[in-house]
Order: C-alpha cells, then structure tokens, then sequence
C-alpha cells in the first residue's frame, strides 16, 4: 500500500528518516533560542505556539523533502499553516486525554457560514471549520528524540478520521470498540496523521525529552473567501 494509501485507511502513517543528526540537532537550538508565545513549568518548555515564526522551522517545511512528502499525502499545492511544539518532561508530565485536532490557525476573525467556535491563542485567530475542511489536511509530527513505549507517546484509534467530528460519548464508546495503537517512533522519524484521527497521551512512565515538532498543511486553494491562514 502506498503512503497516501495508509493514512487515508487508518489515518496515520509513520515515515522514518527524515531528518538527520545535522538537521534534529538545528531543530533543538532552535527552539531554545526561538522568540515564540511558550508554555513553561519551574522554567522547562514543554510547548510553544506559532513556531512557523521560527526560520529553522519554515525552512524544514518547506523543504523538498518534506514538501514531497506532503505532495504525495494530499497533493503538490500543500502548505504549511500551522506549527506547534511539545515536549515531556519531569517538570511538566501529564496524560493528554483522547481528542481530535479540530481548530485552523486564521489571520483573523470573519464570520462565515460553518466556522465556529472563535478564539484567540497566543495572539492568534483560532477556529473550528466544518468536516471537509479538516478532512483534506494532514500533519506532520517529527520526532527530535527517541519515543519509545515509556515516555508517553501518541496512542491512537486507527479508522476514527472517517467519522466526522465526533461527540465525548461516541469517543468514550470508539475506546471500548476498537484497540488502540501505540505510535513509538524513533528520533528523526515522522508521523503523519489526520486532524480528525482520535489520539491521545499517557504521562510518561520514565521522563524524559519527548520534543516533537508539529506542523498541519492544507492544500493552498482550501480556505474560502475570505478567511486567510495566520502563516502567509
């Protein structure tokens, strides 16, 4: 089965060797240093906002390699129109409970028929699109450090992308239905995944890094008028 084939049947997809020791290691410095709206506990960062802002990031998703990645997975005109980083850390060490990744990044509120739920994070417009817009989105989660079994990697519920927008007890039913799969990933590695594929996290059993980079791409053309990406 090909690339696109697997994330459009399950959902998600683990691609290995896509960065290096040269390009983890930019990535890393990067982020210690990047001017970005983060989230922080007793000092350590476990997360931060708007990380497109970051050149070394813009870079990477931009690159060849990752843009034909994306090419393959929804097509050449994709973009990337959001970037997030997390990490697990003692300091900053909790389960994340089963979601979907429902909201887009915008430049700014417009009211348009379908999009609701408007907020603002870190200074940027945030919203929830209908279904088919999320549906032809895809994101990527490079992996700057090993994440193995015991430090809280993403479980997931193959297949729930294909069931919309979904309700907290249809989430709670789906857990008892199906079985979850743990997506362990070695440093350098991606995984690509649906917005809507229900996943979650357990705290980590032994703390340590964990620091993934998180970045959705839309095709270019997604977005009507005249609602605008947050990224240009």
């Amino acid at each position: 089965m090909t690339l696109r084939g697997s994330v459009e049947q399950d959902g998600f997809c683990l691609v290995p060797g896509i960065l290096d020791g040269t390009a983890i290691s930019r990535l890393i410095a990067a982020m210690d240093h990047a001017d970005v709206a983060r989230s922080t506990r007793k000092d350590a960062t476990y997360g931060a906002r708007n990380i497109l802002d970051v050149p070394e990031v813009t870079s990477l998703a931009r690159s060849l390699e990752i843009s034909s990645l994306i090419a393959e997975l929804i097509g050449a005109n994709a973009k990337p129109v959001r970037g997030i980083f997390f990490d697990k850390t003692a300091e900053a060490n909790w389960p994340v409970a089963w979601h979907q990744d429902l909201t887009l990044a915008l430049a700014e509120r417009r009211d348009v028929d379908g999009w609701s739920g408007w907020s603002t994070k870190a200074g940027v417009a945030h919203v929830q699109p209908p279904v088919p817009i999320l549906e032809r989105m895809v994101t990527l989660r490079l992996h700057l450090d090993d994440c193995d079994a015991g430090n809280g990697p993403l479980k997931v519920l193959s297949g729930t992308h294909k069931l919309g927008r979904l309700r907290p007890e249809q989430i709670q039913s789906l857990r008892s239905e199906r079985p979850e799969e743990t997506c362990v990933a070695p440093a350098g590695s991606a995984l690509a995944m649906k917005p809507l594929l229900l996943h979650a996290s357990s705290a980590a059993r032994i703390p340590r890094h964990r620091r993934v980079v998180h970045i959705e791409f839309a095709p270019a053309d997604l977005l009507p008028q005249p609602l605008r990406w947050a990224i240009g």
